[in-house]
């Protein structure tokens, strides 16, 4: 079992950054693959990033990549996105996730692969 909470987010201006954290609990953290997710009002959640359990291998959406910056500290067992250049459009809530599949190399980037999720943290950015 895996519990997971974010911190990080808040109201910022267009162009400006935040990091988001996410702490996990229990000793299997550093052998999953974990994620950030983002959901905006009305629309459906997506993927934002992901990080293989190793840190070796990245995943970034196009609306994200160049701008956003995803590691992790397995010693710490934490998670963290660094958002940068950050735009209206990146309003939503994000949401940590943990895919349970134990050493796995590869990135799933669709919501029902990933088992565990955090309770979210509001990012809003204004114009």
């Amino acid at each position: 079992q895996v519990q997971l909470v974010e911190s990080g987010g808040g109201l910022v201006q267009a162009g400006g950054s935040l990091r988001l954290s996410c702490a996990a609990s229990g000793r299997t953290f550093s052998s999953y693959a974990m994620a950030w997710f983002r959901q905006a009002p009305g629309k459906e959640r997506e993927i934002v990033s992901a990080i293989i359990w190793s840190g070796g291998r990245t995943y970034y959406s196009d609306s994200v990549k160049g701008r956003f910056t995803i590691s992790r500290d397995n010693a710490k067992n934490t998670v963290n996105l660094q958002m940068n250049s950050l735009k209206p459009e990146d309003t939503a809530v994000y949401y940590c996730a943990a895919d349970s599949r134990v050493y796995s190399n590869y990135i799933y980037t669709r919501p029902r692969e990933y088992e565990y999720w955090g309770q979210g943290t509001q990012v809003t950015v204004s114009s």
